[in-house]
């Protein structure tokens, strides 16, 4: 299986697919950020440099260990770098409100906390407000139908009244896509959202992420995966670490080559694209 794509290695990535790119704002940029442990030194990101800019969607790459998910958080405004700077939705961290910051800002990760017992569309309503058990004082009528047209536009209206807890993996993934978009962010991230799915699970979670960039054209995402076949034809740029450093970033089909992602991995690796998705297998006999 050949590498499909064969762009110049490390490309830009404040240059996108067309000349129209420049002009799109960014929503967030890290500016040399690195990130260490106080209390071992441990270099966990290391001078990393990356910007995103409204509309784009991202795919964070690279072996274990090797600063996704901490990039994200510093995104998220979850976090401080320990030096450089951190921009998100204009705004610098550290001479903002971190929590104001969230609230704009959707997040997706397996790892959140949701109470079981709720039903689909209590889940999505605390997107609104951004707590963990609902706030029924906050939701007016206009907030409710709110969370039942996510719902039905991650088409999964079938759901509003099942508990949360009974709902499938895959179920539960576009639960909790519907509940980020609850506050319209303009950027949305992803951590690791195919945890755990199955075939099926995962196809409808790539399709309703397909179906969201091209209904919502100034919403960005960045989603954090091990795998390529997790990617869905949105998917335009991608940004691979290594060790805690930018190995390379830009367009995809410049960046999803066999060289850069055995590189990355350690081992060979072979890439291919089939009608807009990506897949990857070990370039080994």
């Amino acid at each position: 299986m050949a590498a499909t794509g064969t762009g110049a290695p490390g490309a830009d990535s404040t240059h996108g697919s067309d000349g129209a790119r420049g002009a799109s704002p960014v929503v967030a940029a890290l500016h040399a950020a690195s990130v260490r442990r106080y209390t071992t030194g441990q270099v966990i990101l290391d001078d990393v440099t990356w910007s995103v800019r409204s509309g784009e969607h991202w795919a964070l790459l690279g072996p274990n260990g090797a600063g996704k998910t901490t990039a994200l958080r510093l995104i998220g405004a979850l976090m401080h770098p320990t030096t450089g700077s951190v921009e998100v939705l204009g705004h610098r961290l550290g001479s903002v409100d971190m929590r104001e910051l969230r609230a704009r800002i959707g997040l997706v990760s397996s790892a959140q906390k949701v109470p079981q017992d709720a039903t689909a569309h209590t889940v999505v309503l605390t997107g609104h407000t951004g707590t963990v058990q609902p706030l029924w004082r906050k939701y007016d009528a206009e907030v409710r139908e709110r969370a039942h047209a996510l719902l039905a536009e991650l088409e999964i209206k079938e759901l509003a009244e099942r508990p949360y807890g009974v709902c499938s993996g895959g179920q539960r993934a576009r639960i909790l896509v519907a509940r980020a978009l609850m506050a319209d962010p303009s950027l949305l991230l992803l951590d690791e959202p195919f945890n755990a799915l199955d075939l099926p699970s995962r196809e409808d979670l790539i399709d309703a992420m397909h179906r969201l960039a091209l209904t919502r054209a100034n919403l960005a995402t960045i989603t954090v995966t091990h795998h390529l076949e997790e990617l869905s034809p949105a998917i335009g740029h991608v940004l691979l670490l290594k060790d805690g450093r930018v190995l390379t970033s830009g367009r995809a089909q410049e960046v999803l080559t066999a060289a850069h992602l055995t590189e990355c991995f350690g081992r060979p690796i072979e890439v291919g694209n089939h009608q807009g998705r990506w897949l990857a297998r070990s370039g080994r006999g």
